[in-house]
């Protein structure tokens, strides 16, 4: 069997991973880079069961048990490690009444009212190191990386016969569509559902190890009223990642050419400064933006493309594409190899369920 799968962020190196586990050698078709995107910049903050009762539920679950063998199965180190997990809030001008949970990297004013998730329930990799790891393990097992734009799906008789890069004509029996927001180009060949980009911004800082292995997630409200939703993840390297402040900024083309909002990074620095004088000392290492795959319902797009045999979609993940990755490599394998699939439900998720 034939396979190209357009894009090498973290669903489509997961997928090539999990092809190559059923004996299938991928081609995996990228115009800029291993990662270069979303699955590059976020955060990598990974739950248990912080799906439940939505049909997420048994994705997320698998996909958290993967991450904790994966690592330790391809003998990678990817940052991998289990947290806990605070929330936060605090208000202009008012000090932080006592809290039971005391966080000492925090500014006195920030309170933390809840424990979230403990060391069995959340964790956190470095999302670059993990996709970029599966693509090399898929690489081992004989998937080929080609860096190219993909610019036609060929199809006759309402099957796939192959793909354009860049013009040139690749054989393949099977297309597997996972360009997260950029997926929305292949949907004039495809049919697909709409899939939007959201614009999130972030920072990364140089801390060492004055910040112990705790995420935060936090309301913040600065002098002017106004209010942000920052989520903090500290690394196992000594880097703290810090991402807010979203926009509905327009997609680029390229992946390459997306750049932060004007004045939003600096906002974003003057909230770090302020929630943590350890993040107010520190070297910040990343001023960065990316965009997060949505759909019109919240639920990501995975499985066969209708009325074309041989298509198939990966994408719409949101916040939780890193999380999310390695079930979704394995249920898409395991569809697009046997015909179904053995530990996920996918019809929550079909394509058939949006207008395209």
């Amino acid at each position: 069997m034939r396979v190209v799968i357009c894009g090498a962020g973290v669903i489509g190196a997961s997928l090539a991973y999990f092809l190559t586990r059923r004996g299938i050698r991928p081609t995996v078709v990228e115009r800029t880079g291993v990662a270069c995107a979303a699955s590059g910049k976020s955060g990598g903050f990974l739950a248990w069961d912080w799906c439940d009762r939505t049909p997420l539920a048994h994705l997320a679950r698998r996909s958290f048990a993967l991450h904790a063998g994966l690592s330790e199965e391809l003998g990678a180190d990817w940052g991998y490690r289990r947290v806990t997990t605070y929330a936060g809030a605090t208000a202009r001008g008012v000090r932080a009444p006592a809290s039971r949970f005391q966080l000492h990297w925090l500014s006195g004013d920030i309170s933390i009212h809840d424990r979230l998730g403990s060391p069995q329930t959340t964790a956190q990799v470095q999302p670059a190191q993990y996709t970029a790891a599966m693509m090399r393990a898929a690489q081992a097992n004989g998937a080929e990386l080609r860096i190219g734009s993909v610019t036609n799906l060929c199809a006759q008789d309402a099957t796939t016969h192959g793909v354009e890069v860049d013009g040139e004509f690749v054989p393949a029996d099977v297309v597997a569509v996972a360009m997260g927001p950029w997926s929305a180009l292949p949907s004039r060949w495809l049919g697909l559902p709409d899939v939007y980009g959201l614009k999130g911004h972030s920072l990364v800082f140089e801390t060492g190890s004055r910040i112990p292995a705790e995420a935060l997630f936090l309301e913040y409200q600065d002098e002017s009223g106004a209010t942000y939703s920052p989520e903090v993840f500290p690394r196992s390297d000594g880097t703290t990642y810090v991402c807010a402040i979203s926009s509905e900024s327009p997609l680029p083309v390229d992946p390459s050419d997306v750049a932060p909002d004007s004045g939003a990074i600096e906002r974003l620095e003057m909230i770090c400064a302020k929630l943590s004088p350890i993040l107010a000392d520190s070297k910040i290492i990343a001023r960065q933006a990316c965009y997060r795959p949505v759909t019109e319902n919240g639920l990501p797009v995975i499985g066969a493309v209708p009325g074309l045999k041989g298509a198939f979609v990966a994408t719409g993940h949101s916040v939780w594409g890193i999380l999310n990755a390695p079930a979704t490599g394995e249920a898409l394998a395991e569809l697009i190899v046997e015909g179904s699939t053995r530990q996920i439900d996918l019809s929550p998720f079909s394509p058939r369920r949006l207008p395209g």
